[in-house]
């Protein structure tokens, strides 16, 4: 019978799965302030240089939910180590590329590690007591978005001094050491679900994950109403449809339909969806905006390094925030979290909106915006683990993060479209296109808002299976208390 002794100190699990944590979150980031570098260097189109996001990206949404689900199978631990060392391979790689082609490749087999934060989330519900796991669940949540901050703003210093491959070479070095100590600290999964993958519903995944996100990324270059984007768009919704389908007849799907039924479910990743759609698009074009030449009639004409600074309120608000969302939440509740850090958010939004003249001004809305979306942010992930088996957390937790990902993907191309609706004789874009991106990011929290007040108030009675520190584990499988 295995007992709470013999598994290794919580603690020293949950360092390692920040370490690996943060590498992948970096990595989400770090190539975006870097793409005019790499088009030059790399002799390529701006069309092109596109693709070593998008790649990443899709490979990501594809990935995320398959390598919960098989870690739900196989075991969290081993399928972890599995992901960090494709997340070092795929750093390899796009470190050692010298042509746009070879770096795309090796940004979508980095993408492969999208499979880590439903692991980690799997694996923290496995080992920790039961008083730690809200603010565990919190912190790696929190993580996830205060790495994306901390690559837009180091990832000039290191383009200065060091060069582009270091922006692989540095994240590689903290996954491997992630995947070595994982392999040797990380207790073997005590929750295993039954079944197998199936191949025809994961590739339906695939495939509708492509055609969609592809259409939404290329769009505000094709042309929202051109004959790709509305053919490979409308391919996209129907492959969903098949996919539903599919997933509800086979034996073992990849992601169970009646678990995202589950009213904790569904609502959470409503209100992830909203909320990718801001966090991915303020990162990307708040240093668009502070970069714009003083000469458009607003912007501060910052650098690359400058523009990272203006993100700095945003990345510590979420980082602080994350290491006290447990006891917020265990105060006032994950839903209460939720529908503040969603209102917050939403002022931050507004803000940049009306009151964007001065740095102080983006300063403050900056660290609105990071209140808001590390509150809510890590409640919304506490709540998706609560609300399902412990054998399907990493599937649930990986859909939760892969329709933040469609979110942030649909914001992008969106907010593209508005920003560059009007161009000035500089080349900038005018500053109405950035005061309506702004609202349309504001609107989109606000139904946020409306979406977290129908988020279950009670807890689902899985949550009694929260942790195998409460329940012995005899060797054929079945839990009794202990």
């Amino acid at each position: 019978m295995t007992t709470p002794l013999d598994r290794a100190n919580y603690r020293v699990t949950f360092g390692v799965l920040v370490l690996g944590v943060s590498a992948y979150a970096l990595l989400q980031s770090l190539v975006i302030p870097a793409l005019t570098t790499i088009q030059v260097s790399m002799h390529t189109t701006q069309n092109t240089v596109t693709w070593v996001v998008t790649a990443y990206l899709l490979s990501a949404s594809i990935f995320t939910p398959i390598m919960g689900r098989i870690g739900d199978i196989l075991g969290k631990e081993h399928v972890m180590v599995a992901t960090l060392v494709a997340l070092s391979l795929g750093s390899v790689i796009a470190a050692l590329a010298h042509s746009v082609t070879v770096l795309i490749i090796g940004r979508a087999v980095q993408g492969i590690g999208g499979g880590v934060m439903p692991l980690a989330f799997g694996i923290i519900r496995d080992e920790f007591p039961r008083e730690r796991l809200a603010s565990a669940i919190g912190t790696i949540a929190a993580m996830t978005a205060v790495g994306g901050g901390v690559g837009l703003i180091i990832a000039g210093p290191i383009l200065q001094h060091l060069g582009i491959h270091w922006l692989f070479w540095i994240p590689l070095v903290m996954t491997s050491i992630a995947a070595v100590l994982t392999y040797f600290l990380v207790p073997e999964s005590p929750e295993r679900s039954s079944g197998r993958i199936s191949i025809s519903a994961a590739l339906l995944l695939s495939a509708w994950l492509i055609a969609l996100l592809v259409a939404v990324s290329e769009a505000p270059s094709w042309g929202w109403t051109s004959t790709k984007t509305v053919g490979l768009g409308a391919l996209g919704l129907i492959l969903l449809v098949v996919w539903v389908v599919v997933e509800l007849k086979v034996d073992d799907p990849v992601v169970d339909m009646k678990m995202m039924r589950i009213p904790a479910v569904w609502t959470n990743n409503l209100v992830a969806f909203l909320f990718g759609i801001g966090m991915y698009s303020i990162m990307a074009f708040l240093p668009e905006f502070v970069q714009t030449p003083r000469a458009a009639g607003y912007g501060f004409t910052a650098s690359t390094v400058a523009s990272g600074v203006f993100l700095l309120p945003m990345t510590a608000g979420m980082f602080f925030v994350g290491l006290y969302s447990g006891k917020i939440a265990n105060r006032f509740g994950s839903k209460s979290a939720v529908l503040v850090g969603s209102a917050v958010s939403a002022g931050g939004y507004g803000m940049l909106a009306l009151a964007h003249s001065t740095s102080t001004e983006v300063y403050l809305a900056s660290a609105l915006l990071g209140i808001g979306l590390g509150l809510a942010f890590s409640a919304m992930s506490n709540l998706i683990v609560r609300a399902v088996p412990a054998s399907q957390t990493g599937v649930a937790s990986g859909m939760n993060a892969n329709i933040r990902t469609i979110g942030g993907a649909v914001g992008a191309g969106v907010m593209s479209s508005i920003v560059t609706s009007r161009m000035l004789p500089i080349g900038a874009p005018a500053q109405s296109g950035y005061v309506h991106g702004f609202i349309f990011l504001a609107a989109c929290t606000l139904v946020a808002v409306v979406a977290s007040i129908f988020i279950p108030e009670a807890i689902s009675d899985h949550e009694v299976h929260l942790n195998h520190a409460e329940l012995a584990i005899v060797p054929g499988g079945t839990l009794t208390e202990g």
